[in-house]
């Protein structure tokens, strides 16, 4: 990530009024010139009442191949951080343990809204990435709740090299959500990604990561994600090189105004060049307690809790060593895979609010090679960042911000990005926040914290606390302390 010293800039870009629905398409336009249309004359209002996509593909009728099963078993064995996993030698039954391991249910909190819980955090809980798995002749979707892989797609190719892929349907997630959706799954991509990583290297596992070039649609057409125009481009992760070919795709328009907008984002990606190896997704640094497995880490995090059906998250202020913050610095220490990744992690700058923590004054902080460097010492930035969170404390939900320990924020100049890595860096810096914000959710768990992801701060006046530049655009938050509130845990892990 970028130094923050000596940062100039010109007025902001965008208006201050802008909506949150519709705040990141401007900043792709400001920095592509590639015009969306996101003005209120321009589109039909949302549709409120609108069933959202099902849970899994329209196309995921065909026979399953069950998942092994010991997962669990398997990964309470594997010490955190540095232990693994003991895999089965048949490289299918690894990558079976390793989807598990990386997506797998893990629990059900009877009072809460949103269930079932995994490994990592999703909005409204929708889960809109599907993960998907072909070898050439068969293609399969992760199908959790059979713990199967469920035929999708085409099944009469020839047998070819192992391949993973990762795509998100925008209309998984509500109508009402708009452009907004666009942000939201570039960042669940990075989530996943980062996942899928982290499950292969439990299970002693190697791949290539490939990004999406102009000929990714075809992939779509390939597994059967229909209609294609309400889906990204696949992320593919190649155990074996070499992989069956995909025809190009034509270009796409759709018939919402809305989903052409995000087409227009998405399809602007065109990265070239060869599949680049999976590099690691645990941090080396971190210290050898024995204290934890690795399954009760990923049975351990949580994006905050609130008792008796209510929605949002709340936390107790206290406290907390400094061994927490080193936790997440290491998490947040390591780069997703592959050179384009890597140069939008680069242009990313983390910024954060502490509080309470061993050693580090109150205030916002910037992350400077790896070392948190003060900005500005500030008690009760916490308090002052609630006040600009989306989701005020109501008696019907939580949304509490002043009692966080910290508060991180991922932002970046979109024409850095665009200038960097060309019109598909816009959506490359979202994978790269969002496999960030999930080393965030990982360290919480590892030391007693909830971490939740969030894209809900007011952009302008978050933007002034924290000191960023007026064309910098906030990419991802992730707020991490306390929980106040435990209860009854149903296991679910197989």
């Amino acid at each position: 990530m970028t130094d923050t010293s000596d940062r100039g800039g010109p007025g902001s870009p965008i208006p201050d009024d802008a909506d949150v629905m519709s705040r990141d398409m401007r900043w792709f336009t400001y920095a592509t010139g590639l015009g969306v249309r996101v003005e209120p004359e321009a589109v039909p209002e949302p549709r409120p009442d609108t069933e959202v996509a099902p849970a899994l593909p329209e196309a995921a009728l065909g026979d399953r191949t069950p998942l092994p099963r010991g997962t669990a078993e398997l990964l309470e064995q594997a010490p955190y951080p540095h232990g693994r996993a003991d895999a089965p030698r048949a490289r299918a039954d690894a990558l079976g343990h390793a989807l598990v391991a990386g997506f797998g249910l893990q629990r059900r909190e009877p009072e809460n809204p949103f269930n079932d819980h995994r490994p990592y955090p999703s909005v409204r809980a929708k889960f809109p990435v599907q993960v998907l798995v072909r070898d050439g002749r068969h293609r399969r979707v992760l199908d959790l709740y059979r713990h199967a892989l469920t035929g999708v797609g085409r099944q009469d190719g020839a047998a070819g090299p192992l391949e993973v892929a990762l795509a998100g349907r925008y209309t998984r997630l509500p109508d009402t959500y708009r452009w907004f959706r666009s942000s939201l799954i570039g960042l669940e991509l990075g989530v996943n990604l980062r996942q899928l990583c982290l499950g292969m290297e439990l299970f002693g596992l190697s791949g290539k990561l490939r990004l999406p070039d102009r000929n990714a649609a075809g992939l779509l057409t390939d597994f059967g994600l229909t209609p294609e125009s309400e889906w990204s481009l696949p992320l593919t992760v190649a155990l074996e090189d070499g992989g069956p070919p995909v025809a190009a795709a034509p270009a796409e328009r759709a018939a919402d105004p809305v989903l052409d907008g995000i087409l227009t984002v998405n399809r602007a990606q065109d990265f070239t060049g060869s599949a680049a190896p999976l590099g690691p997704s645990v941090p080396a640094g971190l210290p050898r307690d024995g204290a934890l497995s690795w399954a009760e880490v990923l049975w351990r995090r949580s994006a905050g809790r609130m008792p008796r059906g209510m929605y949002g998250m709340t936390g107790r202020r206290r406290p907390v060593p400094e061994r927490t913050l080193r936790e997440a610095v290491s998490w947040l220490s390591v780069p997703p895979p592959g050179p384009h990744l890597a140069a939008a992690w680069e242009e990313l700058r983390l910024t954060a609010v502490f509080q309470g923590i061993e050693g580090h004054a109150d205030g916002v902080w910037h992350l400077r090679d790896g070392r948190p460097a003060l900005h500005r010492a500030r008690p009760g930035a916490a308090a002052e960042l609630e006040t600009h969170y989306g989701y005020p404390v109501t008696p019907y939900a939580g949304g509490d911000v002043r009692h966080a320990s910290a508060v991180w924020f991922l932002s970046a100049h979109p024409r850095r990005l665009v200038d960097r890595l060309g019109p598909g860096g816009f959506t490359a810096a979202q994978y790269a926040a969002g496999w960030a914000a999930q080393g965030i959710s990982l360290a919480a768990a590892a030391t007693g914290l909830y971490a939740r992801p969030a894209r809900a701060f007011q952009e302008v006046p978050t933007r002034q606390l924290l000191g960023l530049d007026p064309d910098e655009m906030i990419v991802c938050a992730a707020i991490t302390g306390t929980p106040r509130f435990e209860g009854l845990l149903c296991d679910l892990r197989l």
